[in-house]
């Protein structure tokens, strides 16, 4: 046979590095190059590594991996062993850490998760198919960095993308907001925002031709801009002031009028603009006739007069705004907390939730805690259904969202920097993004 010539043989040795590096969707796993190149070279085999083994690496490696780029990309395998080469990557490592206490955060990571379901496809119309791709978890495992927008010095607190995901808006320390033309990379207006200090939150209200943007700040103030395509033209307004730092807003589904507010002196606002006076008292938050200040709030998108609060203790709390009474249990419809975090002396406290995409389920994030899933139909006092853990959430009011047309995914991000994505059904990290050298506060 004859001799292949120095070029095709480094095709075939980069077509072999870019094979090897797929993920091989009818065995779940994923084969790195660089282990097998190494692994070759001493002679070694090398077998797929189950992701259980993932699910408890330490500190920033929890995501599920010891690379961020390709975190979260194994999935199980039922009796695949570790390869000759893990082992002794674990065996190296274990002269840095002590192997006892990894085993018990490996045990302890384990906990409350399950096997990734395997991926399925169906063959459809290909808007169909875009939709159930934006669910699924290969391309969720292919995220990466793409863009960096350069504004302001200063925090960036929140971003909001407008209703048809052409325009971002972004927010922060700096008392102006931001709109962005994110696909190329620049920035389309920005304006002052009226606010005395930091801009918790900026929202587009739906419906409205990207023409009105809700902003709550750190001074209690609730405004609004109406926004113009004519430079200096832009409008801002403030609808109402609460006695502290308001964090949140929410809108309500499909109405250019009406959002709600929340805030830390424990008020809920109803916004309606159609009104002379836009700004009325909806309920004030107590447990035990004390004060419970908020950081979240949150419209069920199935029935728009339902609400949910979190903020300055462990409950999640439903309301109707058709059946309020404050002197009938506080006014409260149902109220959720994880049993284990019940005790009045828990320190815990919820600093952000949210609804499913049909309502059925409550998202909370909790302060040097874990994140948790409580079915709203549960009956009042329930546990919780779901619990995600890996991510850190002490230094600033943390975020947390689903992600996927139905929900299929929980992201968060954490004071060491990164944006953890967990699969919803099984609780394991799938993805884990390197994105910043401090904090990322909000998802």
């Amino acid at each position: 046979m004859s001799q292949k010539s120095s070029c095709d043989a480094a095709a075939e040795n980069s077509e072999n590095k870019s094979l090897l590096s797929c993920l091989d969707e009818t065995s779940g796993t994923l084969v790195d190059t660089e282990t097998v190149s190494n692994a070759k070279s001493k002679g070694l085999e090398i077998s797929p590594t189950p992701s259980s083994n993932v699910a408890g690496t330490r500190d920033s490696s929890v995501s599920g991996g010891t690379d961020p780029e390709n975190s979260g990309n194994s999935f199980p395998e039922q009796g695949t062993g570790r390869s000759e080469v893990h082992e002794q990557l674990i065996e190296d490592s274990s002269k840095q850490c002590h192997i006892e206490d990894d085993s018990l955060l490996d045990q302890w990571m384990a906990l409350e998760t399950s096997p990734l379901p395997r991926p399925l496809w169906k063959l459809s119309s290909s808007a169909c198919f875009v939709y159930e791709a934006c669910g699924g978890r290969v391309f969720v495992q292919r995220f990466s960095l793409q863009y960096i927008y350069q504004g302001r010095t200063g925090c960036v607190n929140t971003v909001h993308f407008n209703q048809h995901g052409t325009l971002l808006a972004s927010d922060g320390d700096y008392l102006k907001v931001f709109l962005w033309d994110w696909l190329h990379e620049q920035p389309v207006l920005n304006f002052g925002s009226g606010h005395k200090s930091n801009i918790l939150q900026a929202k587009f209200l739906p419906n409205c031709n990207d023409a009105v943007l809700a902003m709550c700040g750190h001074n209690g103030q609730v405004r609004i801009a109406q926004l113009s395509a004519l430079p200096g033209t832009q409008m801002t307004k403030r609808l109402v002031k609460h006695e502290s730092a308001s964090h949140r807003l929410a809108l309500e589904p499909d109405s250019p009028f009406r959002f709600l507010t929340s805030c830390e002196d424990a008020v809920v606002f109803n916004i309606d603009l159609r009104q002379t006076h836009p700004a009325s008292k909806v309920v004030v938050i107590k447990e035990d006739d004390k004060k419970v200040g908020l950081y979240t709030v949150f419209v069920n998108p199935s029935n728009f007069y339902q609400f949910a609060l979190g903020g300055q203790d462990q409950f999640v709390r439903i309301y109707d705004q058709r059946k309020i009474d404050e002197n009938v249990n506080n006014g409260v419809l149902k109220k959720f907390c994880p049993h284990h975090l019940r005790s009045y002396n828990c320190p815990a406290y919820i600093t952000s939730m949210m609804y499913s995409y049909d309502g059925t389920e409550l998202l909370a994030n909790y302060n040097d805690e874990d994140i948790y899933i409580f079915n709203s139909s549960d009956s009042n006092g329930a546990d919780y259904v779901k619990r995600y853990k890996g991510h850190r959430n002490n230094a600033t009011v943390k975020g947390v969202n689903f992600y996927g047309p139905r929900s299929e995914f929980v992201m968060s991000g954490s004071d060491c920097g990164h944006i953890f994505f967990w699969e919803k059904s099984s609780c394991q990290i799938v993805q884990f993004l390197e994105l910043a050298t401090t904090s990322v506060h909000g998802t």
